[in-house]
């Protein structure tokens, strides 16, 4: 049975169910027009340029909220096109070779960050890979254990596998 079909009240319900903490807000979930659909995605562009056109950040790759990555990414992608490109585009003699080395640059980091958000999808926020019932993942069991490692998911997340900075000279 859809959602929808079992009414607005029961939507409501099974909202207060698992998150108490929002009754006060239901209220303003008065009709379906209000309620959207997140439709998460994690992919990315086969070639992220042609003449004329560089995509990076969103544009070059979908990636999903978890773990509030993309904006990163996304700046990081910036730093590297900045870094890469400015001077090329100073004198004014940029090529799609010069387009294509901020993908070369920037795909490896994209490619695991990407990685690492379908391994929360999967094991942490569906918990669809695997049959056993285990309260944790493993890695999130020795994160609880030797509160020492959680650095390096924070600093993972925080600034990526392949840090950019920016060079005014460029690189």
């Amino acid at each position: 049975m859809t959602i929808k079909a079992r009414g607005l009240q029961q939507f409501q319900n099974d909202i207060v169910s698992f998150a108490r903490f929002l009754r006060d807000r239901l209220a303003e979930l008065n009709d379906w027009s209000k309620i959207k659909l997140l439709t998460v995605q994690i992919n990315r562009l086969r070639d992220w340029c042609r003449d004329g056109l560089l995509c990076i950040g969103d544009s070059a790759h979908a990636m999903s909220p978890a773990g509030g990555v993309g904006i990163n990414l996304a700046i990081q992608d910036a730093v590297a096109t900045a870094n890469l490109l400015a001077e090329k585009l100073r004198i004014g003699r940029l090529s799609v070779d010069d387009l294509r080395k901020v993908q070369a640059r920037r795909e490896w980091p994209t490619r695991l960050i990407q990685a690492m958000q379908v391994f929360i999808h999967r094991r942490v926020v569906t918990g669809r890979s695997s049959d056993r019932k285990q309260s944790l993942p493993f890695v999130f069991r020795l994160l609880k254990w030797f509160p020492v490692l959680r650095q390096i998911p924070a600093r993972f997340i925080g600034i990526g596998p392949r840090p950019e900075r920016y060079c005014s000279s460029g690189r």
